[in-house]
């Protein structure tokens, strides 16, 4: 079983997540022809190699051709995904994400998500990152996605419409159920978009389960920090071991915490634990949860960072002031 591990030790945004894929194996020149097949112009996806604290890494760049692109609602951004070549998998997965971006940026206006508009720039950028994101996955043929609890920065969040908290309130209620924590970076960490594509696409959010290397990858964040800012994308194999009678693949812990009364057991060491079978009658554990080679990139080889912030989506309810949402 093939697994893909999100280590977001800076967090996490949508172009991170496609470099850190390109880092790792995903065809560059593949990634632009399968975008293509989406009726979506006047951008240039770029990648360029580059290095974050002595560790090479890759960056993507949206670059918009055309100084005007229309405004686009939820159900235009749906649409355009439903219009595309790709295949039912990607559509659907990346829909998915979409809806929930919209969801939360409805429930910090108080309107519904039929009524928020997508920035004309921020919307490009946005449909690249995820479109991209999932269908990267996919062409790594990935069987399980898992990430780590994720950093958020604090302070304030200079946008087109005036100045927010970090992390800003549409990342947060995206994170509703996802295992966060606080750095005291005075910095965006973790975007909107990132949110959205792990707390779709992640099984869970725990340390890094057992595992064959077979890929590692780094993606550049925009901004340069005194730590690397990159994300990790770890891709191998799962492993079986024996431990306490029970057959474990990976640890894991749960999104949700529950506890049965059917039956008791005990497990040897070990923290969390997943399992390849499922047991018939409830368990609990204390304090753990469980649920039951590559191509060439074609990238432009740099030996320098890019210093500047990550683009924003600016979402709004078509009849209200607007918030933004980053990439």
């Amino acid at each position: 079983m093939k697994i893909a591990y999100f280590d977001c030790f800076s967090g996490v945004s949508g172009d991170m997540c496609l470099g850190a894929l390109v880092s790792a194996g995903v065809d560059f020149d593949r990634l632009k022809a399968e975008l293509a097949k989406m009726p979506v112009t006047g951008y240039d996806l770029r990648c360029e190699k580059g290095k974050r604290n002595s560790i090479s890494c890759v960056n993507i760049f949206v670059d918009l051709l055309e100084e005007e692109q229309p405004a686009r609602g939820l159900a235009d951004i749906l649409q355009i995904i439903a219009d595309s070549d790709l295949s039912d998998q990607v559509k659907n997965k990346s829909k998915e994400v979409f809806m929930r971006l919209a969801a939360a940026e409805a429930a910090i206006h108080d309107t519904t998500p039929e009524r928020i508009h997508f920035h004309e720039v921020g919307a490009v950028d946005a449909i690249v990152d995820v479109v991209g994101t999932v269908w990267g996955l996919h062409q790594l043929q990935v069987d399980q996605i898992y990430a780590s609890p994720l950093p958020v920065g604090r302070g304030f969040i200079k946008c087109m419409h005036g100045i927010i908290p970090a992390p800003a309130p549409a990342t947060l209620q995206i994170l509703h159920n996802v295992p966060i924590y606080g750095t005291g970076v005075q910095s965006e960490l973790v975007t909107p978009t990132g949110a959205a594509l792990l707390a779709v696409l992640a099984r869970d959010f725990i340390n890094l389960p057992p595992l064959i290397v077979r890929n590692v990858g780094y993606g550049a964040g925009k901004n340069v920090m005194e730590h690397p800012n990159l994300l990790r994308l770890i891709v191998g194999e799962s492993y079986a071991a024996k431990i306490g009678g029970h057959h474990h693949i990976c640890p894991h812990g749960h999104k949700k915490v529950h506890a049965h009364t059917d039956h008791t057991h005990t497990h040897e060491p070990g923290p969390g634990h997943d399992h390849c079978w499922r047991h018939k009658a409830g368990h609990s554990h204390d304090g753990q949860g469980h649920d039951h080679h590559q191509d060439q990139n074609h990238c432009h080889d740099h030996d320098h960072c890019h210093d500047h912030d990550h683009d924003h989506c600016h979402c709004h309810d078509l009849d209200r002031n607007h918030d933004h949402k980053s990439d």
